[in-house]
């Protein structure tokens, strides 16, 4: 990178002795404690100068990868008026979530957590279809106001996106740009030593007819991912599906008709069943919802939990919350824990695709302590729409072979998306197509988080020294530990070493501190250097130093000759 060789000495790197309080996820604690960033409020970090150093390396093969697909990168405003927000309906979608504030006219202005709005004002300007396909990518400071600012870099409020977009005629083009993106994500987390999974995954608030996310297995990831590892489908739990493993099973007829029967006490799924002979898997569980201001049942398998995000996917929704009691009692006549949709006619009724053609099942009967047995969905509930609802479990069957699936914790380093036309049609952005009539343009959205992918590789390249940075993203490939400072010849040896590895194009930083050897080396180790030569006086009087990989920490003594001819073979392999 032309970088020029530092001096430890110099720069500014505040190692910590123990670990920060309230630093849960490893990479939080290592980032603070080998001096790459500091905490200025909640959500909020200082990237210290190596984390500037590494920070630049991941844009740099993020830019690549961009560049080989032929996207062009733009710098775009982060503050943005009302107006275009409003234009695309997400002024109001986006919620507390957006920072907003105004100017000293008392125009609405926010700052901007994501462009497709702003890319689309620029592509408005596209007027014919020989301009397409465009790409369109930048690194750009997001803003969102979370609720949980937590996990270091991991989730913040203030932070750096690489964001691209897609435009193109029909959805072919769309098909093309997508898989471009997914190969571009697939060689950028391998170059920067992220292990990601494509899973399948809801738009959300995006939109959009399709979306895949790249997903870093770990344990302080706060997204579920869900694998099989026989046919390797992969998906979102808000989004996984699986096979009910008594899925082909057919109920017995129950009675002609409901019967009601007490209940005292009974408010939870649990009661039900210990007392009165009801399975969970043979309960239907009534869930009450507001879903843009309109009351709606929610039912499902009474051992199964709702998913409010396919909630949301099923509905399009753009706000969800559940009903308050007084809603409840007002609607059904009942309070949670005897309620049900049996004869229910005035709110809307959606029901799991798990409790079709069901039969002789359990559920309230609308009225406190009173419930239902012998109930036949199709013959006793007016659904109005039925819909896969429920969140995936682990051990289910696989949809697509049958075999167990897993539930893992990950970390969402990428996602990309199939837009559709909701921002071409909202904002104008068409063109003329090759016979003169006017189309709209059909987009794609795609983002990559940088720091928290610095955050992320930590988390996969960590010991319980410190961080084991790959090669590709270090802040610096080598470092020279001088062990005797204070001895001339050692300190010559290593300054011409230094000098050496820096001509030769290393990044190199040379430890010229005034300080013990055991200081510098687990210094070394914490900051996670790929490579640490040390020039002692008792190797020099024999004409040798000692290399020391920081992944395997296996030291082996070289003549100090073929140090930098060996350091350029390790860090540059020839191929073949």
């Amino acid at each position: 990178m032309g970088w020029k060789a530092m001096r430890w000495s110099q720069m500014h790197i505040p190692t910590l002795r123990t670990d920060p309080a309230d630093a849960d996820a490893p990479s939080h604690r290592l980032l603070l404690r080998a001096g790459y960033v500091r905490q200025l409020m909640a959500g909020h970090y200082s990237l210290l100068p190596l984390a500037v150093r590494v920070r630049a390396k991941i844009v740099g093969i993020i830019r690549a990868e961009m560049n080989r697909i032929g996207a062009q990168e733009f710098a775009l405003p982060a503050l943005h008026p009302r107006e275009v927000w409003e234009r695309s309906g997400r002024w109001d979608v986006m919620g507390e979530e957006m920072f907003r504030l105004k100017d000293r006219k008392g125009s609405d202005l926010a700052l901007g957590m994501t462009h497709e709005e702003i890319f689309g004002t620029l592509a408005a300007e596209l007027h014919s279809y020989r301009q397409l396909p465009q790409i369109w990518y930048q690194f750009q400071t997001k803003f969102r106001d979370e609720p949980r600012a937590k996990g270091g870099l991991m989730r913040t409020r203030e932070f750096t996106m690489k964001d691209s977009y897609s435009f193109d005629l029909a959805a072919e083009g769309l098909d093309a740009a997508f898989d471009r993106h997914h190969d571009a994500y697939v060689r950028i987390f391998q170059r920067l030593g992220i292990p990601a999974i494509p899973v399948e995954a809801s738009s959300g608030a995006m939109g959009g007819s399709a979306s895949t996310e790249f997903m870093c297995p770990a344990e302080v990831g706060e997204d579920l991912v869900v694998h099989c590892p026989s046919c390797g489908y992969a998906a979102n739990i808000e989004k996984a599906v699986s096979r009910l493993a008594d899925a082909d099973a057919v109920d017995a007829p129950g009675p002609e008709r409901p019967e009601r029967f007490g209940t005292p006490g009974v408010r939870t799924i649990e009661d039900l069943a210990r007392g009165f002979g009801a399975p969970a898997d043979r309960q239907i569980k009534t869930l009450v919802y507001v879903l843009d201001d309109a009351l709606t049942l929610v039912l499902l398998r009474g051992d199964h939990p709702l998913s409010e995000q396919k909630l949301i996917d099923a509905t399009g929704a753009t706000a969800l919350r559940p009903a308050r009691a007084d809603e409840i009692r007002e609607a059904l006549g009942a309070l949670p824990g005897s309620l049900g949709a049996v004869g229910v006619t005035g709110p809307r009724v959606l029901a799991d695709e798990a409790l079709r053609g069901r039969r002789a099942m359990f559920t309230g009967a609308n009225t406190d302590d009173v419930h239902l047995r012998g109930v036949d969905v199709a013959r006793d509930i007016a659904v109005t729409a039925w819909a896969d609802l429920r969140e995936v479990a682990e051990g289910e069957p696989c949809a697509r072979c049958g075999t167990p699936l897993e539930v893992r914790k990950a970390i969402e380093v990428g996602h990309i998306f199939k837009l559709g036309y909701k921002y071409a049609d909202a904002l104008g952005i068409e063109v003329l197509d090759d016979k003169g009539r006017r189309t709209p343009v059909i987009m794609g959205s795609y983002g990559i988080g940088v720091e928290r992918a610095m955050a992320s590789i930590i988390e996969c390249h960590h010991d319980e020294r410190g961080i084991v940075w790959p090669v590709s993203v270090a802040p610096f490939e080598v470092v020279v530990t001088v062990a005797q400072s204070d001895d001339p010849d050692t300190a010559k040896a290593a300054e011409d070493l230094y000098a050496d590895l820096t001509s030769a194009g290393v990044e190199t930083l040379i430890d010229d501190r005034a300080e013990r050897p055991g200081v510098k080396f687990k210094d070394a180790e914490l900051v996670g250097i790929p490579y640490r030569l040390t020039v002692g006086k008792r190797g020099l009087a024999e004409g040798t130093v000692e290399l020391t990989p920081r992944a395997s920490s296996a030291t082996e003594t070289l003549p100090l000759a073929e140090a930098v001819p060996r350091l350029r073979a390790l860090l540059h392999p020839q191929p073949g």
